[in-house]
């Protein structure tokens, strides 16, 4: 079986929003990479053994004392390496160079004039040599170290991108990962296919087959036990594994009563009988309700949800006979936290457990197959592994269900509503091809009663809010702009199909101020 974790790409981490955003762009791009914080070892560093480095942007400036420098074996390992915006800057500065305070600060949309094509910048530009890239700086670089040559510039920016190829150096101010960069991906193309000279092996099908040795030589004729959610980490997991070790495998699938129309018998039928896959059913919907009675506050209710679940979880896993490990959907960005520390890096400080809190006679060994991998990835591994397009694309569910989208005390009769409100709106948007548009979309149950007026009658019941917004990172949202004719008809439908809803109102909040979730 190929390594296709040999072709390597190392990005340190010097605090920038979009360094993960990086990582994404090189593994797009067919290679592995790994990101770290900037302040590795050099032998770490050696150790790792990359094709290539890429040093992140960040948001400190090169003057201030104590700002985060590259270490000495990224210059001196003899490998290409890509310095971006702040990486470039650092990179400058320590191979001689001079960086200053622009006069003027470039954030947005740019223009560069590319008057010399190296490797980095082949087949980028248009027919006056320009190419469209995102700015994000502040500092800039005033004078290049020696053997570097002037690649691209705006008009404010006389050095927007640099490079010595005798050495492999390369630098560019602007951000060649985000979208906004028109020929960022051919960029990052060039660094590590052309300029590193890495293969494509990072791909869906190598993945799975590498993945599935792994946990065969991992877990052998042992037991393992996964708690099934249907959500899309879970849902890849209990998939990976049962290729690779089949009736070894059993899930657990706590229906908490919490969960959108008919999905607890469409995670039943999905795993269970379309995919043979041994998965007990916990209906724990009464349980859940009267431990949730009279509550209000909506951290007390992700606690007690979160106190439930870690309780039938248990006792279903008590069950059981033989169980030596415990599958958990941890994914990449969950190991990587972003640290809020001075120097703005970026730890590998913990190991998220979608399962913590098991009691101590629970104490099984991990198993953690998507550790290495981000979100996007994993939904490719889920096409490639079967399930349903719609089912690993469906927009983000939190993990307490509709708990946190009925406002105040959660009741049957309000999750009910809520689940027949949110199941017209899905429909409505999937019908209009609004549902890809939007990165979340969902109803809010308001516990608030309007007057409405049905044909002679007076109607006096719930209030729906509508929530969809349009967003790349989570980070920032603004409300999707719908259609009129399109909220008008998921209006009229929600109040004509349930008798209990007398008005429905559209959330236009961005975040922030406001959060996409109301609680």
């Amino acid at each position: 079986m190929t390594n296709i974790t040999q072709d390597r790409i190392l990005i340190l981490d010097f605090g920038s929003q979009y360094s993960q955003l990086i990582a994404r762009r090189v593994r797009e791009a067919g290679v592995y990479s790994e990101m770290h914080a900037f302040d590795m070892s050099d032998e770490e560093i050696r150790e790792f053994n990359p094709k290539g480095i890429i040093l992140s942007g960040g948001p400190e400036s090169v003057h201030e004392a104590d700002s985060p420098r590259a270490p000495e074996a990224v210059f001196d390992l003899g490998v290409p390496v890509l310095g971006i915006c702040y990486g470039f800057q650092t990179m400058s500065e320590q191979l001689g160079g001079k960086v200053e305070a622009g006069d003027v600060h470039e954030f947005g949309y740019a223009k560069i004039d590319i008057t010399h094509q190296d490797k980095l910048l082949s087949k980028i530009s248009d027919e006056k040599n320009q190419s469209e890239v995102w700015m994000s700086h502040g500092d800039k670089v005033a004078s290049l170290p020696e053997g570097f040559t002037v690649t691209s510039s705006t008009p404010s920016c006389p050095y927007a991108s640099a490079s010595d190829e005798s050495r492999g150096f390369y630098g560019v101010q602007f951000h060649p990962e985000v979208t906004h960069t028109q020929k960022g991906v051919e960029l990052i193309s060039n660094f590590v296919h052309i300029i590193c000279s890495c293969g494509n092996a990072w791909n869906s099908e190598n993945i799975i087959e590498m993945r599935i040795k792994q946990l065969q030589d991992q877990i052998g004729d042992q037991k393992v036990l996964l708690g099934l959610s249907g959500g899309v980490d879970s849902s890849v997991v209990a998939a990976l594994l049962h290729r690779a070790i089949g009736d070894q495998l059993t899930c657990v699938f706590v229906d908490n009563g919490l969960l959108r129309l008919n999905e607890g018998d469409q995670v039943m039928q999905m795993f269970a009988d379309n995919m043979g896959i041994r998965v007990i059913r916990a209906d724990s919907e009464a349980r859940f309700l009267s431990a949730l009675s009279g509550v209000t506050d909506p951290e007390a209710k992700r606690k007690v949800i979160g106190r439930e679940f870690i309780e039938v979880f248990s006792e279903e896993a008590r069950k059981l006979d033989g169980v030596k490990f415990l599958a958990q959907g941890t994914i990449y960005p969950d190991v990587i936290e972003s640290a809020a520390s001075k120097q703005g890096k970026a730890h590998v400080i913990k190991s998220h457990h979608n399962v913590g809190g098991l009691p101590d006679d629970l104490a099984f060994e991990l198993v953690e197959p998507l550790r290495d991998l981000f979100k996007d990835e994993v939904r490719k591994l889920g096409v490639a592994l079967g399930i349903p397009h719609h089912m690993i694309y469906r927009h983000p569910f939190p993990g307490p269900g509709l708990g946190v989208r009925i406002l105040g005390e959660v009741k049957k009769e309000y999750a009910d509503i809520l689940r027949l409100a949110d199941d017209i709106f899905m429909q409505e948007l999937r019908q209009s091809g609004w549902y890809d548009k939007t990165a979340q979309a969902f109803a809010v149950f308001q516990p608030v009663k309007s007057v409405g007026v049905v044909g002679d009658g007076r109607r006096y019941a719930w209030v729906i809010a509508l929530r969809a917004v349009e967003t790349v990172d989570f980070m920032t949202a603004r409300f999707a702009h719908l259609p009129y004719e399109l909220v008008d008809r998921i209006s009229t439908r929600i109040m004509n199909e349930i008798k209990d809803v007398s008005r429905v109102v559209y959330d236009v909040s961005s975040k922030p101020p406001a959060t996409i979730e109301w609680e």
